[in-house]
């Protein structure tokens, strides 16, 4: 809402909360709301969901109201309003199971092929969600795209063990490697989006920050992922010593973006290379998008065990 309103598009922003960027305060499960707001609306941002921080707070029923029947609510108006770009916010986490190698395999490759094979209410919920898009494609010609984002949440992180093993921006920068990318790029990947959806009709993509690693380097990612990153991005040691921050020896996963920034002419501007010069420059790798908007938390309430409660 920010950007688009600041780049002189005109929007209409709705969600459960006021704010000065909210100019409709209703659900997307509330299917009369969502009929009236679509009204002269030429194209749809869906980034309502009940998210990962909420499995544990939240019930299976109301996933299903908000991720599902919510989204079948906007795709439903939306043909009928004949929307000219439906895109929707989905996640990574809609691979679940698959994100994770067997033992002594390679890291897993991250893109648009692996199958999901989702692990909880969210993953699955959101995955139903894609199939509706797909389902109004075929069925209204309605242009859709689905972005299937990576982490770019301020919060600290959900596992204990990591936030005892290493500092809030230490975890970030590293997961800029393989499954992380600043607000600023999911916003400029949704602009994006917003105006290819009608040429390419259809299409799913890993909105991530661009990997310095290729497929060929799966195994030795898996193993020794300080080496590989001292090869290829040898200055960022110097800045990683001097705040006493550290790699982990290796990761299971790599998300690839290559189909995004081709299909959809993204061009992200946040990644692990971009991440240790802005250290080097002003010690905050972070965009100024990020830093403005900040952390809006996902709950009112404050939990003694993390950021929220882990099912």
């Amino acid at each position: 809402m920010r950007t688009l309103r600041a780049n002189g598009r005109e929007v209409c922003g709705l969600d459960i909360k006021p704010s000065p960027f909210t100019d409709i305060v209703a659900s997307i499960a509330d299917r009369t709301a969502i009929a009236r707001a679509m009204r002269g609306v030429g194209a749809v941002l869906h980034a309502a969901t009940l998210h990962k921080p909420h499995v544990a707070t939240h019930s299976r029923q109301e996933f299903v109201d908000v991720n599902v029947s919510g989204t079948l609510n906007l795709l439903e108006e939306a043909a009928a309003a004949s929307v000219g770009a439906f895109v929707f916010t989905s996640t990574t986490s809609v691979y679940g199971f698959a994100l994770k190698p067997e033992a002594g395999a390679p890291a897993v490759w991250v893109d648009e092929d692996l199958v999901p094979v989702p692990k909880n209410i969210y993953g699955i919920t959101k995955l139903a969600a894609e199939e509706l898009c797909a389902l109004f494609r075929r069925k209204f010609a309605l242009p859709c795209l689905i972005l299937r984002t990576s982490r770019f949440f301020p919060e600290e992180d959900d596992d204990a063990d990591t936030r005892a093993a290493y500092a809030d921006a230490n975890v970030k920068c590293n997961e800029l490697l393989y499954r992380r990318t600043d607000i600023e790029d999911i916003v400029a990947a949704h602009a994006c989006a917003l105006d290819r959806a009608l040429a390419i009709g259809f299409g799913r993509y890993v909105i991530s920050g661009t990997t310095p690693f290729s497929r060929s380097d799966a195994a030795r990612v898996r193993i020794d992922l300080p080496g590989l990153v001292r090869e290829r991005i040898p200055d960022y040691e110097p800045e990683y010593v001097r705040r006493g921050w550290k790699l982990p020896a290796g990761v299971g996963r790599i998300y690839d973006n290559t189909r995004a920034r081709v299909e959809l002419g993204w061009q992200p501007r946040h990644d692990f290379r971009s991440a240790i010069a802005k250290l080097r420059e002003s010690g905050d790798f972070r965009s100024d998008l990020a830093r403005t908007i900040g952390s809006k938390g996902y709950h009112a309430e404050t939990f003694a065990s993390g950021p929220y409660p882990v099912d």
